[in-house]
């Protein structure tokens, strides 16, 4: 059965998202959503490639493997059609890099499940096979797609570096930019008109001057230079004429003889005329951007709407104040007809705005037997459709119709006559009128989160000594090992040790860590961001996932006392057990730092996988992140 999920259905859900940031009485309310940005993956993109049934020999650091047998045959090293060199080995996956094999890009390279995994140091086969599992391109370059599965969230939450809170003065609504442009390659703007369409198989649509076939896609509103932002409900369309390129800029005090804005309207040419004057141009202002938000919400793609706000200040507000359900402005001229008989009448426009007794009137001057130009004398309320009626002026149950020689339409044409009548088109104004609500009118079904992270904030949620690939939010986390939501400012997603150092050599990010439990087993984790306090007290941040972290099929916690925590750096230190309180961000008990962050509580909403953004102690970053709904 033919459906539609409509971009009102997108728009409600962008509203929602902004209105949920701030609902409800409180900030623990369950009617508000808490809406964190996060950054993570601190390790760098490398093939991951799940194994099993491995035999007894090892697979080793800066070997190779290769596909030895798939459903395909057998190959050796040199004709394989999958074949790596081996970052990292672990329990159950290997990380890889280097991929390659007889595909095309080496993307296309990759071993078919089950296939028999071989290693190779060079030279010849080391003896360690495998069978082949979920196998992941990536590199430093080419970022894997996020995938939207439960294992993917389990993954994305063991490594979440920090998170910041996101608060309704953080995130706006956005739309498409459109930029007054005169030397563009398409300078012309679509006017406003409810019924764009494509045209299909069993449809005849309209199209927009620019070819848009909806008019979510069309280009019918601009930014000016003053970052004002007019809607353009007429584009000097008119029968016989190419449309017209605009010639000035929409301004809300324009320069003398550059249009006239009369408080509502900014006029190109002759007051809200529709004539074959070769430009004409009418626009509705709506709202200035704020300078708060260019800064924070101007994009090279996309420009914010401004909130609306219940203070005269507030300039969209005045608009939403002004605007007029089912007003018309404008009636666009269809066909000029001929033979008409020459002047200038007033005629109702019929509809139900008409038979609520708001009626709306237009004046059409036709000259040399044909129709000249309309423009709205009184635009009336309450209309969803219209027509006008180029006939001699009568009354029909109380309803006007047809042409009449004054604008009271009180005196009815009776002589009028034409070879050919012209035809008028009444265009409807959005439901509430033009204004009235800025993010249907606009199609705002985007949201845009604009988030500062400046320098190690949340003293030191962010730590400035390492890098992230991947960023997202999180709705409603629960803060750690409790079912309550998550309320602070920033989030620490990383685990931590206070550590006296035990060696001149000091952690380096990235690298791995390990230590020997007291109970047996070994603690493994990855080196975020180490520092040294004035006291030679270290601060040890970390993350663990069972892909990296696994010892015996188990994801071990460091632990308090004598054994050592070595690093590959050759870095030891033990834990420091008499250290409680918070440093750098993170509450410690006995030597031992939680993240404040539930793992897996929440809803993960957006994940974007990217290349690694580096972070330094003078830096800020200033991301920018677009949803679309």
């Amino acid at each position: 059965m033919p459906a539609l999920i409509s971009d009102k259905f997108r728009i409600f859900n962008a509203k929602q998202f902004l209105e949920s940031l701030s609902e409800g009485p409180s900030d623990a309310s369950a009617e508000r959503s808490r809406m964190y940005f996060f950054v993570g993956r601190p390790q760098g993109w490398d093939a991951y490639l799940e194994i099993f049934g491995q035999n007894a020999t090892a697979f080793n650091t800066s070997d190779f493997v290769y596909v030895a047998e798939d459903g395909n045959g057998t190959y050796t090293y040199a004709n394989s059609p999958f074949k790596a060199t081996i970052v990292a080995a672990y329990e159950n996956s290997l990380v890889l890099s280097n991929v390659s094999g007889t595909a095309s890009p080496a993307v296309n390279s990759a071993p078919l499940p089950g296939s028999t995994l071989a290693g190779f140091n060079g030279t010849a086969d080391t003896g360690a096979e495998a069978n082949t599992g979920v196998y992941r391109y990536a590199t430093e370059d080419a970022p894997p797609a996020p995938i939207d599965n439960q294992n993917e969230k389990y993954g994305v939450y063991d490594e979440i570096i920090s998170a910041k809170r996101i608060t309704d003065e953080f995130a706006r609504a956005v739309i498409t930019r459109f930029d007054w442009n005169l030397l563009a390659a398409e300078p012309r703007f679509d006017m406003y008109k409810p019924d764009y369409a494509p045209t299909d198989t069993g449809l005849v649509g309209k199209l927009g001057v620019t070819g848009a076939t909806s008019l979510a896609a069309a280009k019918y509103y601009v930014i000016n230079s003053n970052y004002e932002v007019f809607k353009c409900i007429y584009n000097g369309e008119f029968p016989g004429i190419t449309s017209p390129n605009p010639v000035y800029e929409p301004k809300t005090t324009p320069s003398a003889g550059q249009g006239t804005f009369d408080g509502e309207f900014f006029h190109e040419a002759a007051t809200k005329v529709v004539a074959a004057t070769g430009s004409g141009y009418i626009w509705k202002y709506l709202f200035t951007i704020p300078t708060g938000d260019v800064l924070r919400f101007l994009s090279t793609n996309f420009m914010p709407i401004v909130p609306s706000i219940s203070n005269p200040a507030n300039t969209r507000y005045t608009t939403e104040q002004a605007a007029v359900d089912g007003a018309i402005d404008v009636v666009l001229v269809e066909q000029l007809g001929a033979g008409q008989t020459n002047g200038t009448y007033y005629a109702p426009i019929v509809g139900d705005g008409q038979v609520s007794g708001t009626e709306a009137v237009v004046r059409i001057v036709v000259s040399g037997g044909a129709i000249a130009s309309t423009r709205i004398i009184d635009r009336g309320a309450g209309y969803t459709y219209g027509s006008v009626f180029l006939e001699n002026g009568v009354t029909i149950a109380g309803n006007k119709y047809g042409l009449f020689t004054d604008s009271g339409l009180t005196t009815a044409v009776t002589g009028f006559s034409a070879v050919t009548l012209g035809a008028l088109e009444v265009v409807i104004p959005p439901q509430g009128g033009h204004g009235s609500d800025m993010e249907l009118e606009l199609n705002a079904k985007r949201v845009m989160t604009n988030i500062r992270l400046e320098y190690a904030e949340g003293n030191g949620d962010f730590p400035v000594d390492n890098d992230f690939r991947r960023i997202g939010i999180l709705k409603d986390p629960y803060a750690w090992g409790t079912t309550s939501f998550a309320t602070l400012d920033t989030l620490n997603g990383l685990y931590a040790v206070r550590v006296t150092p035990g060696s001149a050599t000091e952690y380096i990010v990235d690298e791995p860590i390990t230590q020997s439990l007291a109970g047996g087993g070994t603690a493994i984790g990855t080196v975020v961001s180490y520092s040294v306090d004035d006291n030679g007290v270290g601060t040890l941040k970390y993350f663990q996932n069972p892909e990296l972290h696994a010892d015996s099929g188990i994801v071990r916690p460091f632990e308090a006392g004598a054994n050592i925590v070595g690093g590959q750096s050759l870095a030891a230190s033990t834990v420091k057990a008499d250290e409680n309180g918070t440093v750098a961000g993170i509450g410690f008990s006995s030597g031992i730092g939680l993240p404040e962050i539930e793992p897996n509580s929440g809803d993960l909403i957006y994940v974007e996988n990217r290349r690694l953004i580096t972070r330094a102690p003078d830096q800020i970053e200033d991301i920018k992140l677009v949803i679309e709904f």
